[in-house]
């Protein structure tokens, strides 16, 4: 028998991979419509990403076989929703967040933000918390939690190593003057009070050091909610509502959805940070903001950050060139379409036609001037000197290859494939209809039921499959009890992200776990609060300044235009 369970649980992505398909199939077969047929493909899609039995971008491939073979859609309908503008958009965010990994950019600018915070345990904790968020809002999440916790570990050893040190001296002195017959070290080894101080001190720096883990990988997580292009739900969330509605007039654009998610991601890093330092720290802020006080501990902590800094040595041609292209694009991005002024996407010249163009445009176009640019100053040569070949440029095809996410953009495909499946085959009209009842419920508590629902699908689901799943549904949802679709979308996608509980829930929290001596109930007492924390922080900004933003009070004109069949 045991024999048998082994086998069982060591095949058993191949037995679910075989049986899933096999226990659906009576669907389509005893209910032979469109919508069916629809609705096994988006079970068993969900089933294979929950389950993760075969790749997930994988499975987001199931519909260019699924739905021409089910009569949905044809082949050539399908496979035209895998490089929609999104996708182009998300490629070129992350080619230029590449770049700034390549050349470095992102460690020189998180250790001068952390040179300027100060070392103090609480503000050293915000400090990382701002840098990661930071660079969570532009790079991958992941690589910004796997490069500050190493910071983070060597400068919280430093501490730790210059207050034994510290406490070691004390000791000797004491011993000399109160025993001057004896060898001041074997009577501190030998002393109960300093065994009891030495183990005083490790589980205060072992509990720091698991405090400033979860700080690390939970805001890495916060700082991709705050942009488009920070995480995957964010472009699915475009996405979906281009595809969707595709007379909504551009409403989430870059500056649209910063204006709205960048104040909620301050507002849920300080609540976090709150939380974490009452969890970790307590409230004692004599000894965590310091009260003025320096102690040889904080200096040394300091020098560990500040050697980190000189090791970059000067700011390279190429990284300058990077910051540069970095800031004209996020400066592009925000001048488009700004919405309280006429943008420069409103003007037309000669040559360009601006309101043809879409973020997606404005990445591509900054993204692709990485491959035109060399990486060093081009100098003149004497007559005498050697040829010397062409530097590389900014960027080279090598290097994105290695290091771009390619799943994830047939991940994007394949929830567009799904959306569009779902409108042509009626399932959308059908699950309008069928949530018409939840009128009767008010609208802000259907928000919060939804994001609870999500942010707990979301602890042992990708947030990319989450997302893919959720929001045609809840786009149906809106269009049949009248409510702005965006009320319930956008606080949902954000929702997403918030996956604080598990290790295996986000990539950030495998890496804090790894490098934290984390257990998972710390992990998961920590994570349950701030679940709870961020639906509430979410809920509030939609119905504050999100109503002013996207004018949520009102159902809008384009949300009764759907693709028809």
């Amino acid at each position: 028998m045991t024999a048998f369970l082994t086998w069982l649980w060591r095949y058993r992505n191949y037995i679910v991979i075989v049986l899933t398909p096999l226990l659906l199939l009576p669907l389509p077969l005893i209910i032979p419509t469109s919508e069916a047929k629809c609705g096994f493909v988006i079970i068993l899609m969900a089933l294979y990403w929950c389950m993760e039995c075969i790749p997930l971008a994988v499975t987001a491939l199931l519909p260019v076989i699924l739905f021409p073979m089910m009569g949905i859609m044809e082949s050539d309908e399908v496979c035209i929703q895998y490089l929609k503008d999104s996708n182009m958009l998300f490629f070129g965010g992350l080619l230029v967040a590449i770049a700034v990994e390549h050349w470095n950019l992102h460690r020189r600018i998180a250790l001068q933000v952390l040179l300027l915070v100060g070392v103090k345990p609480s503000l050293l904790m915000i400090g990382f918390m701002i840098t990661t968020a930071f660079l969570s809002m532009w790079i991958s999440n992941t690589a910004s939690t796997a490069m500050m916790l190493p910071i983070a570990n060597a400068v919280l050893q430093q501490l730790c190593d210059t207050e034994a040190n510290a406490e070691e001296r004390n000791c000797r002195l004491t011993a000399v003057r109160d025993a001057p017959n004896t060898v001041p070290l074997e009577v501190c080894e030998r002393s109960p009070v300093e065994e009891q101080r030495k183990l005083k001190r490790e589980e205060k720096y072992t509990k720091l050091l698991k405090g400033m883990s979860l700080s690390v990988c939970y805001a890495a997580s916060i700082g991709g909610t705050a942009t488009l292009t920070g995480t995957t739900p964010n472009v699915i969330l475009k996405g979906q509502i281009d595809e969707l509605f595709p007379e909504n007039g551009g409403i989430i654009n870059f500056a649209s959805f910063f204006g709205f998610s960048f104040p909620n991601m301050v507002l849920m890093l300080a609540l976090s940070w709150l939380w974490l330092q009452f969890m970790f720290l307590g409230f004692n802020f004599r000894e965590s903001f310091g009260c003025g006080t320096k102690k040889d501990g904080d200096l040394e902590a300091y020098r560990v950050i500040k050697d980190e800094y000189k090791k970059l040595g000067r700011m390279s041609f190429a990284e300058s060139c990077v910051l540069v292209i970095f800031t004209l694009l996020v400066l592009m991005w925000f001048t488009r379409e700004p919405g309280f002024i006429p943008g420069w996407a409103t003007m037309s010249c000669v040559l360009f036609v601006n309101r043809y163009v879409t973020d997606g445009t404005v990445a591509m176009f900054m993204s692709s001037l990485l491959f035109c640019i060399p990486s060093t100053f081009p100098r003149c040569q004497s007559r005498h000197d050697a040829p010397a070949e062409a530097h590389s440029a900014l960027l080279t095809w090598d290097v994105v290859h290695e290091k771009m996410p390619w799943n994830i953009l047939l991940l994007l495909g394949g929830g567009f494939a799904l959306a569009h499946g779902s409108e042509k085959s009626g399932l959308s009209q059908w699950l309008g209809e069928s949530l018409i009842p939840l009128q009767n419920i008010p609208p802000f508590a259907i928000s919060i039921l939804l994001c609870l629902l999500v942010a707990m699908f979301t602890e042992c689901s990708s947030n990319t499959a989450t997302t893919t799943l959720f929001l045609p549904i809840l786009a149906s949802m809106a269009t049949a009890i009248k409510i702005h679709p965006l009320y319930i979308m956008f606080p949902c996608t954000i929702s997403a992200s918030l996956a604080f509980m598990l290790p295996v829930a986000t990539p950030p929290n495998a890496v804090a776990f790894s490098y934290g001596n984390l257990k998972v109930m710390d992990m998961a007492k920590a994570g349950f609060i701030l679940n709870f924390v961020g639906v509430i922080t979410i809920n509030i900004a939609i119905n504050t300044w999100g109503v002013a933003i996207f004018q949520l009070n009102t159902f809008p004109s384009w949300a009764n235009v759907t693709k028809t069949p």
